[in-house]
C-alpha cells in the first residue's frame, strides 16, 4: 500500500498529485501552510483513509512532528514523499531584494531538504523502503529572466536529488525528480498573451502542459513500476529545451 506525504498539496501540481495517487488507492496525507486550500484538496480525494496536516516545510520540527503524527495514526510511516511545496518571488536581478531571494531558497530548497532528511531518518530507523519525488523546473536547467532565485533553488533541487539517491539507495530509498516546463497555473497566469504565444512556438508540442500530466509521472515514480529508477531528473516539457 502506498502511504504518501505530499507537501504543498493545497494547489497546482501538489493537488493534482494528491488526486492522482488517491485514484490509485493510495492513502494520502495532504500538507500545506494554507489550511483552507489543504482541506479543499482533502475533500476532493476519492476513497477513504486520507488526512491533512498544517505544515510549514521551513520548520524542521514541524515536519518531524507531522511524521510522528502520521506514524501513530497509520501505525507505520509514509513510504512516499512528494516535495511539491514551492513559492515564487519574481523580480529582475537588480530589483530583487535579499529577502526575496532568501524566501524562495528557504521554501523551495531548504524545505525540500528538511522533508527529505526527516523522511529518510524515520525510514532508516524503522528499516522501511521508500520513494522520494522532488519537483524541479526547466528554469533550474536554463535559467529564466526575472527568476534568479527560483532558478537557483530548482537547480539545487536537481543536485540534491542525485546526491540523496546515491546516499540512500543502500537503504532501499529511491529519490527522483520531475522537471516541469511551462505548466498552466501560477507560473503562466501572469504572462501576457503575446509572450505566451512566443513561448508556445518554442515548444515542439506547441502548448503548455497541465498539472495532471506532471502528476501522472509522479504517480509512476511513487509506484513499484519504477523500482529501478533512482537519481533521475525527468523532463515534462513538451520537448522544450
Amino acid at each position: 500500500m502506498i502511504l504518501a506525504l505530499v507537501t504543498g498539496g493545497g494547489s497546482g501540481i501538489g493537488r493534482a498529485t494528491c488526486l492522482r495517487l488517491a485514484k490509485d488507492s493510495a492513502k494520502v496525507i495532504v500538507t500545506d501552510c494554507n489550511e483552507s486550500s489543504m482541506n479543499k484538496t482533502l475533500k476532493l480525494l476519492p476513497g477513504e483513509g486520507h488526512m491533512s496536516l498544517l505544515v510549514d516545510v521551513t520548520d524542521y520540527s514541524k515536519i518531524l512532528s507531522a511524521l510522528k503524527d502520521i506514524t501513530n495514526h497509520y501505525y507505520e510511516p509514509p513510504n512516499v514523499l512528494v516535495n511539491s511545496a514551492g513559492i515564487l518571488r519574481d523580480s529582475l536581478l537588480l530589483k530583487m531584494s535579499s529577502d526575496m531571494f532568501r524566501q524562495v531558497i528557504d521554501v523551495n530548497l531548504n524545505g525540500t531538504f528538511n522533508a527529505i532528511h526527516a523522511f529518510c531518518q524515520t525510514l532508516v530507523e524503522l528499516k522501511k523502503p521508500g520513494s522520494i519525488i522532488n519537483i524541479s523546473s526547466v528554469a533550474g536547467q536554463m535559467g529564466n529572466i526575472g527568476q534568479c532565485n527560483y532558478s537557483a533553488s530548482k537547480a539545487a533541487v536537481e543536485s540534491l536529488t542525485k546526491t540523496v539517491a546515491r546516499e540512500m539507495g543502500k537503504y532501499n530509498i529511491r529519490c527522483n525528480s520531475v522537471v516541469p516546463g511551462f505548466i498552466k497555473g501560477q507560473m503562466t497566469d501572469g504572462i501576457p498573451d503575446k509572450v505566451k504565444e512566443m513561448f508556445k512556438a518554442q515548444i515542439p508540442l506547441q502548448r503548455f502542459g497541465n498539472a495532471e500530466e506532471v502528476a501522472e509521472v509522479i504517480a509512476f515514480l511513487a509506484s513499484n513500476k519504477s523500482s529501478y529508477i533512482n537519481g533521475a531528473n525527468i523532463p515534462i516539457t513538451g520537448g522544450f529545451r
